[in-house]
């Protein structure tokens, strides 16, 4: 398979003579975004958000799938379905921003990082045609280029911090990997934390054994490719390891993406078949029957936890499970609104919320992070440590986690008659989870309490529960 010019036959960039949506729709794909991530990450802005505000080390598979399900949305032919997904990545990157270490200002609407973002893009999806044998000539390479600075248009609303013709951009490419990037924390995470510790994709949690067997031989063997597939004069510049035979390790490996994806039945190598053997969030296609057998997970880990259990107290002990699961989602040990602003980030994704529910869920998360500072914060420091919540979980004001439940049984609540019905209730967990449970016919304030007293450990639910039940 070759990727030549041709006639247009659609005027509209991602319509059915596309480029690009094809190749985001392949798993080989995945290895352009590794690729494109550390060069995202090596940018000092965009390394210092992601440090700070990011899920990307605690939940990488939770990541993947948002990053697959937002691209798709932004690629699709319907200019509506586009712009309802820009408008929702602008309003949540619009409230992010702070400093790094070095006192340096970053912010999530930043047009010079999002630009550095798209160009990573079309950079890494270059190699990649080009490691896996299927270079792109020069025509096309100039319509794929066109299609990504289209694609930042939709999210940015302009493609003006991208230069205008693909001879101006290798210029400016060049100039921001040679003068801008860092081997900065970000990088030094992704190439020697996230393969080490990378948590079992769900199909495999029944299965530690054999998951930390295979992630010991596969960790270095990845970082090996990623490291491998930078540009020479990054990896030179910032001291990367030039291990002896990666190139050839990384070459071997696009090549065998590119050959299963020629041979190997269509259903199987692409990228929502993958995602759904490793999450079970995704529509699974042929491995729904093996990931079925192979048990469940939690589709939503982080937000949801089951009630404590054995000896102790079962409200301390299960407090100090929903920190280590649910609250801390930076994963860096303590609680701080980044936290509590991923989780609403992450219900709003699941939701596909409207600005206006969106705005009341985050709303209702800053009145709960007030609570827990004024409540727990001695020091003011705007951290929060593990056994301080478990110590006073039980004890804690729940107002925001009520305005939470409120936005939660609006969005369910469809007819809007003041109860959730069986359909509903239904209709929640399939929209938001993609599983099936029963339940319902609840008001208000019977759905408003379970969820408070779920949220803080202190009742056991066998509908969350489920939801991190394998089997």
């Amino acid at each position: 398979m070759s990727h030549t010019s041709g006639t247009r036959q659609d005027a509209d960039p991602f319509g059915p003579d596309s480029l690009l949506r094809p190749l985001t729709h392949e798993a080989r794909w995945g290895l352009a975004v590794l690729r494109a991530a550390l060069l995202e990450a090596a940018h000092p802005r965009i390394g210092a958000a992601l440090m700070e505000n990011s899920t990307f080390l605690t939940h990488p598979w939770r990541r993947l799938r948002n990053t697959a399900v937002s691209a798709r949305r932004l690629l699709d032919p319907d200019p509506r379905v586009r712009d309802r997904e820009a408008a929702r990545i602008n309003r949540l990157h619009a409230r992010i921003s702070g400093t790094d270490a070095r006192g340096r200002p970053y912010d999530g609407s930043d047009r010079d990082a999002r630009a550095w973002v798209v160009a990573t893009l079309f950079d890494s999806t270059v190699t990649m045609c080009r490691l896996s044998g299927d270079a792109l000539d020069a025509e096309a390479m100039r319509r794929l280029y066109d299609e990504h600075r289209t694609f930042l248009a939709v999210i940015d609303g302009t493609a003006e911090h991208l230069p205008a013709t693909l001879r101006e951009f290798w210029p400016y490419y060049d100039h921001v990997v040679e003068r801008v990037l860092e081997n900065n924390e970000a990088v030094g995470v992704i190439l020697y934390r996230l393969f080490t510790g990378v948590p079992a994709p769900p199909v495999l949690r029944g299965h530690p054994a054999v998951w930390a067997a295979g992630r010991a031989m596969a960790s270095p063997l990845v970082t090996a490719i990623a490291i491998a597939s930078l540009p020479e004069a990054f990896s030179r510049r910032v001291a990367l390891p030039d291990l002896p035979g990666a190139r050839t390790l990384m070459q071997s490996a696009y090549l065998g993406a590119a050959l299963a994806t020629r041979h190997l039945p269509q259903g199987w190598t692409r990228l929502d078949a993958v995602l759904g053997l490793l999450d079970p969030s995704s529509d699974g296609g042929p491995w729904e029957t093996i990931r079925r057998q192979a048990g469940k997970a939690a589709a939503l880990v982080r937000l949801l936890a089951p009630a404590g259990d054995g000896d102790g107290s079962p409200a301390t002990r299960s407090a100090d499970r929903f920190f280590a699961e649910v609250l801390d989602q930076t994963g860096d040990g303590v609680l701080r609104w980044p936290d509590l602003a991923a989780m609403a980030r992450e219900i709003a994704t699941r939701l596909d919320l409207g600005e206006q529910d969106e705005e009341r869920l985050f709303q209702a998360y800053a009145a709960w992070w007030s609570e827990l500072q004024a409540a727990l914060d001695r020091d003011g420091d705007g951290r929060i440590t593990r056994d301080e919540y478990a110590a006073a979980a039980a004890r804690l004001p729940g107002t925001g986690l009520i305005r939470v439940a409120d936005v939660l049984f609006d969005v369910t609540d469809a007819d809007g008659d003041g109860t959730i019905d069986a359909a509903e209730y239904r209709a929640l967990f399939r929209t938001a989870f993609h599983r099936d449970l029963e339940g319902g016919g609840c008001s208000r304030g019977a759905f408003v309490g379970r969820f408070v007293s779920f949220m803080s450990g202190q009742q056991h639910s066998v509908a969350y529960t489920s939801l991190l039940a394998s089997g």
